[in-house]
């Protein structure tokens, strides 16, 4: 017994097929690729909100000595606080400040969130997709019955299908979901320490008796 035994193409294009096609057909296309795309992430280290709070900081001492307008020629690789300095610089009050960082900070968890659906819907299609390929792989047995070479590579494609379809599920597709929703977790938390520091900077930078308009296009009096 070696590695070739437990290779066919057959049952890995009923159960790989199988299931790429159940996520193409319940997933949108944005979703998909996000999907896809979220495991350049994997390898990276999770995301810690320290040094964004430092360069927060930095914020801070500038606009204090130079005015919230000298903020504008900050270079901020960070999309959620380069949202939340264009916001101070442009008058925004603290309130608007923070519904700001939250939309943001809601909208990247469901990115994240339905990213990692869809990694666990391909977990929930693999087995099935076994058990498909598993079917084909009888019937095909019992229609070439007075075959014997044919009935040894139906019954490879009905063991193997429920094979790839279990390893699939629980050693690729289940465990990327799980890390996916761990790293959500984690940069949720983290990003919600932003928070605190960039509405207390626009809280203190924001101009005195003037009528400032809020990032979602309401009118608010500073």
């Amino acid at each position: 017994m070696n590695l070739e035994t437990f290779l066919d193409p057959y049952a890995l294009a009923l159960v790989g097929g199988g299931t790429i096609a159940s996520a193409v057909l319940r997933t949108s296309a944005g979703d998909l690729a996000r999907a896809l795309l979220a495991l350049r992430t994997l390898p990276r280290r999770r995301f810690a909100a320290d040094p964004l709070l430092e360069q927060i900081a930095a914020f801070g001492r500038i606009a204090r000595r130079h005015g919230p307008v000298a903020l504008d020629k900050s270079v901020i690789a960070d999309p959620d606080v380069a949202a939340a300095i264009a916001d101070i610089v442009d008058g925004h009050g603290p309130d608007a400040v923070e519904s700001r960082l939250r939309y943001l900070r809601q909208a990247r968890i469901e990115r994240h969130c339905a990213a990692a659906d869809v990694w666990a819907g391909m977990a929930e299609a693999a087995p099935a997709m076994g058990m498909v390929g598993t079917l084909v792989g009888l019937v095909a047995m019992f229609v070439q019955m007075t075959d014997p070479q044919a009935i040894g590579g139906a019954m490879a494609v009905a063991l193997l299908a429920t094979l790839y379809g279990a390893l699939l599920a629980n050693l690729v597709a289940m465990p990327v979901a799980s890390r996916l929703r761990a790293a959500a977790r984690v940069e949720a938390f983290e990003r919600r320490r932003l928070e605190e520091p960039l509405v207390a900077l626009a809280a203190r930078e924001q101009p005195r008796g003037t009528v400032v308009r809020s990032w979602h296009g309401a009118s608010e009096a500073a």
